[in-house]
Formats: C-alpha cells, sequence, structure tokens
C-alpha cells in the first residue's frame, strides 16, 4: 500500500501553477458574487492600521463584481505589485551573471577537491559543502541553480565509499535547508515580509538561529547515513542502481588552478553580502534600494570576469526571462487580492477564519498556519508565488488571532522544508532526473527525514509565540 501510494503521486499530473492561480481567481471571483461583504475598523499599532476584532460589521448594499475582473484583475496585479516584480526581474539577472562567471562552481570544485584529496578531513566534506549549499539556499535563494552539482557531486560521493543519494544530498538538501531555514532569502523572507508589511529581513537574529539548527538536523542526518552507507553498502536503498552505473574513479579529476578573474569575482561577490547586510541593518534598505545593489553587483561581477558589455547584457536578459513565469504568478496571485478588496469580502473571510483559529489554544496558531502552507505547497511550490498568494491572508489573520506578522512569515518559510520530497516540485523532479533515481526510492529514503523536520519546524515556531517576536 505504501508503494502504491508513492507510484500513485508519482503519476500525478499537475496543471501549470499560473493554471492553478488563475483558477483561485475564477473562484474568488464567484465567491464575490456569494459572500457578504463586510469589514473591521482599522485602528493604528505601531504606525501601522491593523484591523480591531471587535469592529467587524456586514455591509449593504453589497459591491458588484463583474466576470470580466478575470481580465482585468491580473494586470491591476502587475501595478499594485510593480516593486516587486521588479525586484524579482533584478534578482534573476543578477544572479544567472554571477552563475555565468563560473566563479562559485569553480570554487566549489576547489573546494570538494582540497578535502577529498586529504583522508584526515574527509569527515569535513559532507558538513562543509552542504553548509556552503545552505548559505546559498539563504541568501540568494539557490534552486534550480543546484541541478548541475548533482552530477559532479554523485561520482565524487561513490568514489567516497558512499551512494548516489548522498551524491543527492549534498547539493540538494544543502540548499533546502537553507531555502527553508532562511535570514536573507530575497524570493521567500523578502518577498513575505514585504507583503505582509514588515521591514524587509526584520528579525535576523532568530532566522539566523533557525538556520544553524536547521541546517545542522539536515546534515546530521545525512552524515549519519552516509556512515552507514560506508561501513554495509547494501543497505543502500539505491544499491543495485549504482551498480549498474559501473565502478567509479577513487582519484577526483584535477581541478585547473585559480585565476585572477576567479578570486576578483568571488571577493565582489562576498562584499555585495556584506554591503546587503550593512544597508539592511544601518541603512534600512527596502526592495527598491537592494535591488539597485544586486543590479549593480551584476554589471560589476560581468565586467570583473571579463564578460563584456553584450555579453552581460544577454545573461542579464536571460536571468530575468527565466523569472517571467514567477512575474505572472504574482501578478496573479495579486488578482485575487484586488477581486477580494473590490467585493470588499476579504474582512468577511479574515472574520470567519478567526473565529475557527480562534478556538486552538494560541501557541499552536502557527503550527496550524505551517500546515496550512505545506498543503498549499504541494500545489504552488514557487515560493515567491505562495507568498503572494497567501500572505495577504496570512498576515492580517495574525494581527486577529493575536500572534505577530512576523512569526506568520516564518510558519510560511518553514513550509520548504517539505519542497523536496514534492513530486510537483520542477526543481526536486529535476534533480532526481539529472541523479537517475526513482521518485519513489527517493521519497522512501526522505520520508524519516520529513517526519524529523516537520517536528523540528512545530518546536521552532513555540518561542516566537512566547516571546512575541516582532517587529508587529
Amino acid at each position: 500500500m505504501h508503494g502504491g501510494l508513492l507510484q500513485s503521486l508519482k503519476k500525478m499530473k499537475m496543471p501549470h501553477t499560473l493554471v492553478v492561480v488563475e483558477g483561485l481567481v475564477l473562484l474568488v471571483l464567484v465567491l464575490s458574487w456569494l459572500i457578504p461583504s463586510g469589514e473591521f475598523t482599522r485602528i493604528a499599532v505601531n504606525g501601522r492600521m491593523v484591523p480591531d476584532p471587535a469592529t467587524y460589521h456586514v455591509l449593504a448594499p453589497k459591491i458588484y463584481v463583474s466576470a470580466s475582473m478575470l481580465l482585468l484583475a491580473p494586470i491591476r496585479g502587475f501595478l499594485d505589485g510593480g516593486l516587486l516584480i521588479a525586484f524579482l526581474l533584478v534578482i534573476g539577472g543578477a544572479f544567472n551573471v554571477l552563475n555565468e562567471t563560473g566563479a562559485v562552481e569553480f570554487g566549489i570544485k576547489k573546494l570538494t577537491k582540497a578535502i577529498s584529496v586529504r583522508p584526515t578531513l574527509e569527515f569535513l566534506l559532507i558538513p562543509v559543502l552542504m553548509v556552503v549549499f545552505s548559505l546559498a539556499g539563504s541568501i540568494f535563494g539557490m534552486a534550480e541553480e543546484l541541478i548541475p552539482f548533482v552530477i559532479i557531486f554523485i561520482p565524487l560521493a561513490r568514489s567516497l565509499g558512499y551512494d548516489s543519494i548522498v551524491g543527492v544530498c549534498i547539493p540538494f538538501l544543502g540548499a533546502a535547508a537553507g531555502f527553508a531555514a532562511a535570514f536573507f532569502n530575497p524570493f521567500t523572507v523578502g518577498v513575505a515580509q514585504k507583503l505582509a508589511g514588515l521591514p524587509v529581513n526584520s528579525g535576523l537574529g532568530y532566522r539566523v538561529f533557525s538556520w544553524f539548527i536547521g541546517t545542522a538536523v539536515v546534515t546530521a542526518y545525512v552524515m549519519v547515513y552516509a556512515r552507514r552507507i560506508k561501513k554495509d553498502p547494501t543497505r543502500s536503498p539505491v544499491y543495485e542502481l549504482d551498480k549498474a552505473r559501473g565502478p567509479v574513479d577513487r582519484n577526483p579529476e584535477a581541478v585547473e588552478a585559480w585565476t585572477f578573474r576567479h578570486l576578483l569575482v568571488l571577493l565582489i561577490f562576498a562584499g555585495s553580502l556584506v554591503l546587503l547586510v550593512y544597508g539592511i541593518m544601518a541603512r534600512n534598505w527596502d526592495m527598491d534600494a537592494m535591488a539597485a545593489m544586486f543590479l549593480g553587483m551584476g554589471i560589476v561581477l560581468g565586467l570583473a570576469s571579463g564578460m563584456g558589455g553584450s555579453r552581460i547584457a544577454q545573461s542579464f536578459v536571460a536571468g530575468a526571462k527565466d523569472m517571467v513565469g514567477v512575474v505572472f504568478i504574482v501578478a496573479c496571485a495579486r488578482a485575487l487580492l484586488v477581486i477580494a478588496q473590490d467585493a470588499r469580502i476579504l474582512d468577511t473571510m479574515l472574520f470567519h477564519s478567526k473565529n475557527l483559529m480562534s478556538v486552538l489554544p494560541r501557541p499552536v496558531i502557527p503550527q496550524t498556519m505551517f500546515l496550512i502552507q505545506a498543503v498549499i505547497n504541494f500545489f504552488i511550490h514557487s515560493g515567491t508565488a505562495q507568498a503572494a498568494l497567501t500572505m495577504p491572508i496570512m498576515a492580517p489573520l495574525a494581527d486577529l488571532v493575536g500572534i505577530t506578522r512576523q512569526t506568520a512569515v516564518f510558519a510560511f518559510q518553514l513550509c520548504e522544508f517539505v519542497n523536496p520530497i514534492l513530486p510537483t516540485s520542477a526543481v526536486t523532479m529535476g534533480v532526481l532526473g539529472a541523479a537517475k533515481i526513482p521518485w519513489e526510492k527517493w521519497a522512501g529514503w526522505f520520508l524519516p527525514l520529513l517526519g524529523i523536520v516537520l517536528v523540528m519546524g512545530f518546536l521552532l515556531l513555540v518561542p516566537p509565540v512566547l516571546f512575541h517576536w516582532g517587529p508587529f
């Protein structure tokens, strides 16, 4: 039965995320004709207008929203989310320029080679590299970019006596842990905080703590598994698959020497991250300032690598082009809010959601939000799209049920720990395709870890409630 469920999930064909979101736009339009209009009175709290839980009242007459809003609302969503959309396009372009320089891939290869040729340092291979990928996931949302690294690390892991799953885990679960427990990720934390009306990248202290915990838990799990497989390779769920791959070279190929341009690019990138932290902490940078910094970083990195103006432009446009799908999803997600606001049903939905949530003890409300976000993540696995879809409701709902908006954002981002098992995730299936590992074997291996990270997520959501984690 367990295997049958895994096979059924693997065969499930999900429609494009844009289709799912536009279907939700249609659903909200229909609901706007059925749900009574209503609103809360807004009051000023900490300089922000928030709904007063005791002031909900039904409005009459009801404002009618026509079917033409199906087409008009996404256009208004583009206008409403202009800064966010510009930020996403610039981020996509800048990091594609970074990838085109080849410096990051080269640096990881050098690090891998340095560790692997020294047997006394072999025990550091998994934790050091997973921390590197976790930082990449946390700082700039590494996702699809990690797929080529899977091809590099599988033969390396096998040459050291591990299996293909360990080779997948080093880049994939390393980046996934950092992505979910991120402290800077502009695609999840930055977008969600912006939509929740929070200072971008606020709450840094507890997020850094959570990143350490999340990365340590996932890394420790992989290390325990790797040690077990090295002692007895037949315990690997991909033992037969690895045998079919043939023997591996126990001497990793040499990597060319460092070049001045590689060092310069990596130094500029590191300096850009320091500047980003300074801007956020000391200058209270918002998305416009951060986007400008990333734009400048992309240009300088390209010049430092010797790419030339035309190639930088082509690379930047290609990276921005990769974000177009996400941009359309964000616009359609904002369309949901446009329709709900025009029909004045958003507060009605918040009122009834508050009543349902209010029967729960306050410390478990964030866990409930976490589980709801995890279910939504199965259908909408883009963190940016999910933030655009859910935070306009979850943020004011947090006000009404007595938890901070910061906690609601944290519950949203932690749901990304579920992503590595989702057959609907393009990144997950891309990684497994590159590794030539069947999804059902990976899912069977990952399920115990999924249970661990879910419990970890529940526990990490307790202190924010007890200490009323702010701001707001």
